[in-house]
């Protein structure tokens, strides 16, 4: 069994010893750590008896470190240090992440959705870091799971019991092509006569490919794919540059307007997606989680 620390020596009176190592003085260091100078003499006081010898010489009102303080502060400096790491690491394996918050999106969402909610997190907790992970739908369940990201802004994933889901907004699908093509004139696009087109579509897993192979199999043909992407705005520089057509979730309208023509297809081939953002029900206390739902709840009419 380790030898029995004093019960004097506590974590915050290490903190004490740093704050006056670092600033050589006791009002300095009572500014710091937002105490009493009297309060930062008792702790010190209170270390020197409770490691059993002198730390500090006293000359008149100032008190001067020994090199037994010196030592004491390397080492105190060390201890909390591992201290912060294990309570981050515990956190961390109980659902909680202090400092940070990794949050996975569409690409799709990065126009409009992502900004607003980043900059309202800001606001709610500012000193909280944001990394965001773009991705297709299967992409972000699978990290969801595995713990790459804490939570994801995605198309809402249905009958998944271990998610927590928050609906934000719905959006259709529309008939894509280059500004100026044989579409631009129609009022909705009827996909049966589109059978002789060629198509670009995005790659397996993401929503919109999921509606856009649900769209052509109502329209009874299977779509002659030319090319596949792995994100939305690559797609939409296909269709740009009359490589095909494809289908698109309106919140993307305004990215490549002067290039590309979103159309309404006819009322038998609408295919909506519910947006949602998701997380882990097991961890749905983490105090992150519940601000970032928080901030989806008040700020949706924001989002689409």
């Amino acid at each position: 069994m380790q030898p029995r620390i004093d019960e004097e020596i506590t974590f915050r009176k290490l903190e004490t010893l740093i704050a006056f190592m670092e600033t050589g003085n006791l009002a300095r260091a009572a500014e710091l750590l937002d105490v009493s100078p009297v309060s930062v003499h008792r702790a010190l006081h209170s270390l020197e008896s409770g490691v059993r010898c002198a730390l500090f010489r006293h000359e008149g009102r100032n008190l001067h470190p020994t090199e037994a303080a010196q030592t004491l502060a390397e080492v105190a400096r060390e201890v909390l240090k591992t201290l912060s790491q294990g309570v981050r690491a515990t956190r961390e394996v109980a659902g909680y992440s202090a400092d940070r918050i990794r949050i996975g999106s569409l690409y799709s969402l990065t126009i409009r959705t992502v900004p607003t909610v980043l900059i309202h997190m800001k606001v709610r907790k500012p000193t909280l870091e944001t990394e965001l992970v773009l991705g297709s739908n299967a992409d972000l369940l699978r990290k969801l799971r595995d713990g790459s990201i804490d939570a994801a802004l995605m198309a809402l994933p249905e009958g998944e019991a271990d998610l927590v889901s928050e609906p934000l907004f719905d959006d259709e699908i529309h008939f894509a092509a280059p500004v100026g093509s044989r579409y631009a004139q129609h009022e909705r696009v009827d996909l049966s006569t589109c059978a002789d087109e060629h198509f670009v579509s995005l790659k397996e897993g993401f929503a919109t490919y999921n509606g856009f192979v649900e769209a052509f199999r109502v329209a009874g043909f299977t779509p002659n794919v030319v090319m596949q992407t792995g994100d939305i705005f690559s797609l939409m520089n296909l269709v740009s540059g009359g490589i095909g057509c494809t289908l698109l979730p309106g919140r993307v309208r305004d990215v490549f307007s002067q290039n590309v023509q979103l159309i309404p297809v006819q009322p038998k081939y609408l295919m909506r997606q519910t947006l949602a953002v998701s997380f882990l029900r097991t961890r749905e206390r983490d105090p992150n989680l519940l601000a970032l739902l928080a901030v989806c709840r008040s700020a949706k009419a924001e989002l689409c």
